[in-house]
């Protein structure tokens, strides 16, 4: 693995809604990036027991996995501004923004979102000098790096600090490689249908305010020109929108904060908190030009807690793997063409037919327990597509689902492959017609197609030489990825592999039915 992955990492914690939790915070030398878990749920049904595993927490991974230390050295804090030593190149650094608001350390007055992300900024360059000071770190200040890894609100502080000109200084912006997010309210909070209500906390609970948004991250253009009308938009001229991730949360049975009132009124699609359509970005080009989705991932875990998305395996992997892994893969789902039942086409002629087609995936490295990315109906995390928008305008039936993240490490018996398993379904809709539902031959929880695919990569060797594919779909060859897929080059040194799918091979083909291709766009990472 090329010595260039490794950089300092600077975590951001979370939104701490009362004075209590904000002196919590201050209280703990990692603010909540040092908790680990023993329980997972196996199954969204709480009546089930949850199943032991151990995390032992990010901290605890990222030290163990890749020689990560902290930045704590005789109870003082070495970077803070009147530390003069230096840092290694492999620190875990904690952004102590709630310090100045508790009443332990501070004044107990909470700044502004700005003065987090201008505190942000100078830490960063703190960092930069305490790493280039060291002769063993071998780093020139023009040459620096860092990963910003924030949770929640941590996420919009990061985005400030990024995305407004007046809330950081231009040189700590260059020093950022990478941006992960988890579970962060990308376009805001919406309980109940309304955005950010007062009745939520009591502290600053307009941070999470789209009009606010909008104008803490320096989009305010943005916000009233783009449409939909909303603030999760990353302007390229930041940070590339390939150098972030965004991993979701699908949880939110198991969120406790308010006594249970917040995953009541927030709903489902949730992890308890944050509303999944809001926990994502997109890239801006020129300010203007809403280009590609941010990589993401889907886990079923609550926003915070004992079952919560930062003290999970799943998304400790995901982040492993983004930060320092060796191959990244874009996942896609293209619709060819849906079939409807032989009674329904006249429907769908004279376009009185509806339905809406829920699109399911998961992806996990070959041998491992665990799930890169998990969209299933049950917790409402499922890409979706309406009849009459597959029918009428191609580019929604070009489908994202996911990205995966491989590493070397993961390769098994000395193969120069990697590989992975993804599962995919496509439910059965419920078919309107004249906005009635059509009961007849419909069956609850059937699908037009569901199979597992098993997909092997070897990356060539050496520049030049042409990537080898090979797959097999479960109905055909069980535990196995044998037989060979064409790939095409793409830009940029991409490439893309298409394996065709189809509940039917039949002519006509079977009703009610679908054909399509997987795609995967493929790319090596950190090299």
């Amino acid at each position: 693995m090329p010595h260039d992955c490794y950089w300092p990492i600077i975590y951001v914690r979370g939104y701490a809604m009362s004075r209590g939790e904000m002196d919590d915070t201050t209280a703990d030398p990692f603010c909540g990036f040092n908790l680990g878990s023993t329980v997972m749920r196996a199954r969204p049904d709480k009546s089930e027991p949850p199943k032991k595993f151990v995390f032992e927490s990010p901290v605890v991974r990222l030290q163990s996995d890749f020689g990560y230390c902290d930045i704590y050295e005789d109870g003082v804090d070495i970077v803070d501004p009147d530390w003069k030593g230096g840092v290694k190149r492999r620190s875990i650094v904690i952004h102590r923004y709630y310090d100045d608001a508790s009443t332990l350390l501070g004044s107990g007055k909470t700044p502004s979102m700005e003065t987090f992300a201008k505190e942000l900024s100078e830490l960063i360059l703190r960092v930069r000098d305490r790493v280039c000071s060291v002769p063993e770190n071998k780093v020139d200040l023009k040459d620096f790096r860092c990963y910003l890894v924030a949770h929640s609100m941590g996420g919009l502080v990061c985005r400030a600090f990024l995305q407004n000109p007046d809330a950081g200084d231009t040189d700590a912006r260059a020093c950022v490689d990478k941006f992960f997010t988890y579970a962060t309210p990308h376009n805001g909070i919406d309980v109940a249908g309304v955005n950010a209500p007062e009745w939520l906390g009591l502290n600053d609970i307009s941070n999470f305010s789209r009009d606010r948004m909008a104008d803490y991250l320096g989009i305010q253009d943005l916000y009233e020109t783009l449409e939909p009308k909303r603030v999760d938009w990353l302007p390229e001229e930041c940070l590339s929108i390939d150098r972030v991730f965004c991993m979701i949360g699908t949880n939110r049975s198991d969120y406790e904060a308010a006594a249970g009132l917040s995953r009541t009124f927030v709903g489902h699609g949730s992890d308890g908190l944050v509303r999944i359509d809001n926990a994502a970005l997109w890239g801006v080009k020129d300010r203007t030009t809403v280009t590609r989705p941010a990589a993401r991932a889907y886990t079923y875990r609550s926003h915070s807690g004992r079952y919560g998305i930062v003290n999970s395996e799943e998304a400790y992997q995901n982040l492993a793997r983004f930060l320092f892994g060796d191959l990244r893969v874009d996942i896609w789902v293209d619709i060819a063409d849906v079939f409807v039942p032989e009674e329904l086409e006249e429907a769908d002629k004279n376009g009185t037919l509806d339905a809406l087609y829920q699109i399911e995936v998961s992806a996990s490295p070959l041998g491992k327990r665990w799930l890169l990315t998990r969209r299933v109906a049950e917790e409402d995390s499922v890409a979706c597509r309406r009849h009459a928008d597959l029918r009428n305008k191609p580019d929604e039936r070009k489908v994202y689902l996911s990205t995966a993240f491989l590493a070397n490490r993961d390769r098994v018996d000395n193969d120069n492959s990697l590989s992975y398993g993804l599962s995919l379904g496509i439910r059965v809709p419920d078919y309107e017609v004249e906005k009635r539902f059509w009961p007849n031959r419909h069956y609850e929880g059937q699908y037009l197609f569901r199979d597992a695919l098993a997909l092997r990569m070897v990356p060539p060797a050496k520049p030049g030489d042409a990537w080898q594919v090979f797959h097999d779909w479960q109905s055909d060859n069980v535990g196995q990825a044998s037989v060979p897929v064409a790939v095409s080059a793409l830009q940029g040194g991409k490439v893309e592999v298409v394996i065709p799918f189809s509940n039917s091979d039949a002519t006509p083909p079977r009703s009610p039915g679908i054909a399509g291709q997987v795609r995967f766009v493929v790319s090596l990472w950190n090299q």
